[in-house]
């Protein structure tokens, strides 16, 4: 079409400039004796990271490697908002029939979590094994190279309206998904207590946000993170008694206590993006430093001893940096999913998306060091699941820290034999 245009990342020096210079003139807080990770960003890790950021990163190699795939871009208008030029990779495979398959990132994540599952998902395998993708990836609004709305209420139901829209304009009449990175907070106490209004992260909030608005479009999703309520006798009878009387396994008891550790020791950050964003954000906007320290302690404590090299962070950290919209947009969208906003609550907040999906066919990736990670019985409230697999280790980037893992999964969901085979009309995957 027209109005879908390739596009280039390619930051001016000016900015490189600019963050060279704001990086140099870092004033660092001081740390008390041994505190090591326990109360947030460690110092010395931070300090070598702003040196190697300011000094020895080559934000010109990264950027010709993030160009090795097809970048685009295209308007997207969502009802009672302004166009917003959408970012996006879009790979088409060469196999005919290949599955369209959207990729969600969530915060702080972006578009890049995509390209360690690109090359084999849309190759696909002989023509026997294993099916083929063409893999839609974008920068969701208010994040890396998409542009951000100025308009208050852009919530949950937008994020999912313009990734729809993206792909009706693409020619997917139908498509499938993959999505992660989505948390809920409990209560201060048990593992059972109700849960809190807050939530955060986006991939899989906005592939259920898309289940149940365009279940016509969206015909199933898989995700690599947990976000249900328990089931309850009214609406789940047989659930809630096999939960009530079925020990947990030992994934799940590990899972009561990662969720612990993350609503005790990890959940400060949710409740400012989810209360008062625009006050972090003055920070986010003006030191790269801030930023840094803000999203490199969820890298460290939210992946499974991922080895993250310094050039893995500063390309990660530059992407927000260098954002169209700027790094305080991009925690906008904690806030407006959950707030009233001039009296309207929004019809998909949390706890909306957390009801039954009919129709949207689910897939689950269980990583024991995601920061939330529930009892399947939980997750089995949330639609019709047709997949689910247990891995050893892995934590909240699994695209990322664990893409074969990822790929694996995806490829026996959707290809011959599993759950979501042939949901797509006229898309397999397979060679004919």
């Amino acid at each position: 079409m027209a109005d879908i245009k390739s596009y280039t990342i390619s930051i001016d020096d000016e900015r490189l400039d600019d963050l060279k210079m704001r990086l140099s003139l870092a004033k660092f807080p001081d740390e008390l004796d041994g505190a090591g990770w326990d109360m947030g960003s460690s110092l010395a890790d931070v300090k070598r990271l702003v040196k190697y950021w300011q000094e020895s990163y080559d934000w010109r190699k990264a950027e010709k490697e993030l160009n090795n795939v097809p970048h685009f871009v295209t308007d997207i208008q969502c009802d009672g908002f302004e166009p917003l030029a959408i970012h996006f990779i879009h790979v088409r495979s060469k196999v005919q029939g290949a599955i369209p398959l959207l990729f969600i990132h969530g915060w702080p994540g972006h578009f890049q979590e995509v390209l360690k599952i690109l090359k084999p998902l849309t190759e696909g395998g002989d023509g026997v094994k294993y099916p083929a993708f063409d893999i839609v990836a974008p920068s969701l609004p208010n994040f890396g190279f998409s542009q951000g709305s100025k308009k208050r209420g852009f919530a949950a139901e937008q994020y999912a309206e313009t990734m729809n829209k993206l792909m009706l304009k693409l020619g997917y009449k139908e498509y499938v998904t993959q999505g992660g990175k989505m948390y809920i907070l409990i209560n201060s106490g048990t593992f059972m207590n109700s849960l809190t209004w807050c939530i955060g992260d986006w991939g899989c909030h906005i592939s259920r946000a898309l289940a149940h608005l365009y279940p016509q479009y969206c015909k199933a999703t898989h995700l690599n993170f947990n976000s249900s309520n328990p089931p309850s006798y009214f609406k789940n009878p047989i659930l809630a008694l096999q939960h009530a009387i079925l020990p947990y396994s030992s994934r799940e008891k590990r899972g009561v206590d990662r969720s612990r550790w993350f609503d005790e020791q990890g959940r400060g950050y949710n409740l400012e993006q989810c209360t008062k964003p625009q006050t972090l954000g003055y920070a986010l906007a003006d030191s790269p430093v801030a930023l840094l320290a803000w999203i490199y302690e969820k890298l460290h404590d939210w992946s499974d001893s991922y080895p993250w090299t310094d050039e893995e962070v500063c390309t990660w950290i530059s992407i927000y940096w260098f954002s169209t919209a700027g790094p305080a947009a991009s925690v906008r969208i904690y806030y407006e999913t959950e707030q009233n906003i001039d009296g309207r609550k929004n019809k998909l907040n949390h706890q909306g998306l957390r009801a039954w999906s009919p129709g949207v066919k689910l897939g689950f990736s269980h990583f024991p060091m995601d920061i939330q990670v529930q009892p399947s019985t939980w997750v089995r409230t949330l639609g019709n699941v047709v997949f689910e697999r247990e891995h050893d280790s892995g934590g909240h980037f699994a695209s990322w820290e664990k893409p074969e893992e990822i790929i694996t999964d995806v490829r026996e969901m959707f290809g011959k034999g599993g759950g979501a085979f042939g949901v797509v009309k006229d898309a397999t995957g397979y060679v004919s």
